[in-house]
């Protein structure tokens, strides 16, 4: 197929202070075998040096490059929109500024959504490695079961999808961006979003990407051991939007808010253990709860 055919597909790098990792990511990009892409960079108004080194780029490859250079700290959710409405492409490759892409990895999603038209989000497996000794740690498919489906797969398991491996179908992507009410995981409820019209989520079972581990990540700082100001926090967060903007699909979304609070008894107190997975069984009363609820109990009991 001749290049001027191929669809544009916009990759959609997210940024903060990541300068020691960002030239790896865009190299990556630069070095894939499908032609037609725009790299849009929405940098959070870092202070390493970013913002220089990605004016660079646009200087040596003005065509390829749109940056988005924030000059005051908008946060990662805000900083997210900046990049998806200045995505132009028939597709957007989202990245985080950290994360590298493997080769033939924008050729084999565009190739896939060009050949499935239902297609309204299309990922893949990542490596997952150590960032200070490059060390491979395990792939993305052991910590979230790799699914396919339709909003209802969405809703009831959550994001199971790793960014940096995610290419959404911008026609069916929310008109809206992501929610701003969501500061920091916002990326469920796009997903769902993305798909409301109808549209499917295909796994590819390939390993087309890698997820940097390193002490600076979003997931390990919000993370830890506090609930509040989380993005498991955020879930909850999305989970009450998606009840009250899809009724129809209450089974799904409760399911899930009981999933979510079943977790939230790692990360709080030891008092409020116990309320956690019993919440947990009052939002969903169903076979797998009875069985957590009475493995928690027996636990507590030795």
């Amino acid at each position: 197929m001749h290049d001027k055919q191929l669809p544009l597909v916009s990759v959609a790098i997210i940024t903060y202070n990541q300068k020691e990792f960002l030239r790896e990511c865009i190299e990556s990009v630069l070095e894939q075998d499908y032609p037609t892409f725009e790299i849009i960079v929405a940098d959070d108004a870092s202070t390493d040096g970013t913002q220089d080194m990605l004016r660079e780029y646009y200087r040596k490859y003005p065509s390829k490059f749109v940056l988005r250079l924030a000059e005051k700290n908008l946060g990662i959710t805000a900083n997210s929109n900046q990049a998806h409405f200045a995505c132009k492409g028939k597709y957007i490759a989202w990245m985080g500024g950290d994360d590298l892409m493997l080769p033939g990895k924008l050729s084999q999603q565009t190739n896939h959504m060009e050949t499935h038209p239902d297609c309204a989000i299309c990922y893949h497996d990542l490596e997952i490695f150590e960032s200070q000794s490059q060390q491979k740690t395990g792939l993305f498919s052991y910590i979230a079961r790799p699914r396919s489906g339709s909003i209802k797969t969405l809703l009831r398991y959550g994001c199971f999808i790793g960014a940096c491996s995610a290419m959404i179908r911008s026609s069916c992507a929310p008109k809206e961006g992501f929610d701003l009410r969501v500061p920091i995981a916002s990326d469920w409820l796009y997903y769902v979003r993305t798909v409301q019209g109808g549209g499917s989520v295909h796994y590819l079972p390939f390993i087309l990407g890698k997820y940097r581990r390193h002490a600076a990540n979003v997931t390990k700082k919000h993370l830890g051991q506090r609930i509040e100001g989380s993005s498991l926090q955020d879930h909850f967060i999305s989970s009450g939007i998606l009840l009250s903007e899809f009724p129809e699909f209450e089974r799904e979304v409760r399911t899930r808010i009981s999933d979510l609070l079943y977790s939230s008894r790692e990360f709080s107190e030891s008092g409020k253990r116990k309320e956690y997975v019993f919440s947990a069984l009052k939002m969903r009363f169903n076979l797998l709860n009875i069985a957590r609820c009475l493995l928690f109990v027996l636990r507590i009991r030795r």
